[in-house]
């Protein structure tokens, strides 16, 4: 892996949004802290650096700023929003408040002629972009031109082109900046030379390799969660190490319908990998009884799933690492320039299961986004029902189920989770969809079946469309779609006799029901 492009967050919530449009341009980049030294800078040795926005005020006193080595490199630098000020700030220019902030939708015209908006726009033509800033630049460094204005910024977009230093006031990686795929695609492959070459096939062939230099002869195992990322993790670490694998799948009868079995058959039967089947449900339901409140069921199964894992591990002997499928998202929460996500993720993978059994880690996927994972679970020829199913989270249907989980409850929404997806597969739809499902609500209500009356549970839907999972926005099924999925819900599940559709959307950095 020669080609890389290195993002220096300054804390912005789209940071992560660069980096992907980056990897769908086939372009391998990593992001890290704006706080890196200059020795890191020159030990990473990038062949184009993107500054990324951020939440500070270049005119506040202990804002961050870039590492000077970055303007030595002697590379292309893109600075986006912050990064753009920063940049000219510390290059010799002058940044202050703006007398109008832009926040949000904004209209830039091109001023001149530049690689980076080449066979985007030509002089005098106008675009639509994203701001969202509070300060603006008033002067340039030395060197520098204006390229666009905007009616709240006279310089929305500067270049320094003898030395490729690059800015724009709006945000390039976001969907509400039409324009911004071809901005990427002309940084690297007008402005930077690069190839585009990245590619799943490649990335298999290093992370072999990788495993097989960390590992040697020793022995590793993996737990299975019934996901795409631990399941991608397995067949990567199996294909480095072979029988030395050991899979260990705890069962913790939170599952959706058939998935346990579907797991089992698919890693025993058709890739014939090593694996342990851990039945825990009345274990999980034993601990989980009484239990209401969302983030004590997380630490719960967390803390069982821990401790379950921990036992077979050791009942099994003689490992020495544990494979996870830990996923750049992750990877660059933990050390975003905002800070460490710990108490957000608190059921993300083990917790802290390996400092507790002394094993040291295989991480393979910690360079890859969700949709990469899926895009390398075919080429390693995982079923594509499998590879393409909606993202599940860790403490599975317990954070589904709004109130105590019980046995019965779980049944319940498992057969109406079932439907629904049936229903959407039917349709074909989900593809579509980011992740569809149904929740379980805490309040019963009064109906009429035939002659009867009910007193059941109310069951939600929701179903979300999303190009990377950090916002989503509802999926806008047709009314009849609807009525069809709520009456069979109503007529083949017992213990259920009103369903409503969830329409709240997903603005960035929030969760709801996950």
């Amino acid at each position: 892996m020669t080609e890389r492009v290195l993002i220096l967050d300054f804390g912005s919530q789209t940071t992560q949004l660069i980096a992907r449009r980056l990897r769908e341009l086939r372009v391998y980049c990593e992001i890290h802290p704006c706080t890196v030294d200059d020795a890191f800078i020159e030990d990473f040795a990038p062949q184009a650096v993107v500054l990324s926005g951020g939440p500070a005020s270049v005119t506040a006193g202990e804002s961050p700023r870039a590492p000077a080595a970055v303007f030595r490199l002697g590379v292309p630098v893109l600075g986006i929003c912050y990064g753009m000020q920063t940049m000219v700030a510390q290059l010799g220019g002058r940044v202050r408040p703006a007398a109008v902030r832009e926040f949000g939708r904004a209209e830039i015209e091109l001023l001149r002629e530049s690689p980076l908006f080449d066979g985007i726009l030509r002089v005098g033509d106008h675009a639509r972009v994203w701001m969202s800033h509070g300060d603006r630049v008033e002067a340039l460094p030395a060197g520098f031109v204006p390229v666009a204005r905007s009616e709240g910024s006279p310089l929305a977009a500067v270049a320094d082109e003898r030395r490729r230093f690059y800015g724009v006031q709006f945000h390039p990686e976001v969907v509400h900046t039409p324009i911004g795929r071809q901005l990427f695609e002309n940084f690297c492959f007008r402005i930077a030379r690069l190839a585009g070459d990245w590619s799943m096939t490649a990335f298999r062939q290093q992370a072999v390799a990788r495993i097989r230099a960390q590992v040697g002869d020793r022995r590793v195992l993996c737990g299975l969660s019934g996901g795409v990322d631990s399941a991608v993790t397995a067949l990567l670490v199996h294909e480095a190490v072979g029988e030395r694998l050991t899979c260990v799948f705890v069962d913790t009868g939170l599952l959706r319908k058939g998935e346990a079995e579907e797991v089992v058959s698919l890693f025993r039967g058709h890739f014939n990998i090593p694996l342990v089947h851990v039945e825990a449900g009345e274990i999980f339901f034993a601990r989980l009884a009484g239990v209401t409140d969302p983030e004590r069921k997380r630490r719960i199964v967390g803390e069982t799933f821990i401790e379950l894992f921990e036992r077979e591990a050791e009942r099994l002997g003689g490992a020495d690492f544990l494979a996870q499928g830990t996923l750049y998202p992750d990877v660059i929460e933990s050390v975003s320039f905002r800070g460490p996500s710990a108490t957000i993720k608190t059921h993300h993978n083990v917790g802290g299961l390996p400092e507790r059994m002394r094993l040291a880690l295989v991480e393979p996927l910690r360079e890859l986004f969700k949709d990469e994972v899926r895009e390398l679970g075919r080429e390693m020829g995982l079923p594509e029902h499998f590879v393409g199913r909606h993202p599940f989270p860790g403490p599975g249907l317990a954070v589904r189920i709004l109130g105590e989980v019980t046995p019965e409850r779980v049944a319940i929404l498992q057969e109406a989770d079932r439907i629904f997806l049936e229903e959407i597969r039917a349709a074909d739809l989900y593809d579509r969809i980011w992740q569809a499902f149904a929740v379980l609500l805490p309040v019963r209500t009064v109906g009429v079946m035939g002659d009867a009356r009910t007193y059941e549970m109310a069951c939600a839907l929701r179903a979300v469309v999303s190009e990377d999972g950090m916002t989503a926005d509802i999926f806008a099924f047709e009314p009849e779609f609807l009525a069809r999925v709520a009456t069979r819900i109503v007529n083949e599940v017992r213990g259920i006799n009103r369903v409503v559709y969830d329409v709240t959307s997903k603005p960035p950095g929030t969760i709801e029901w996950e």
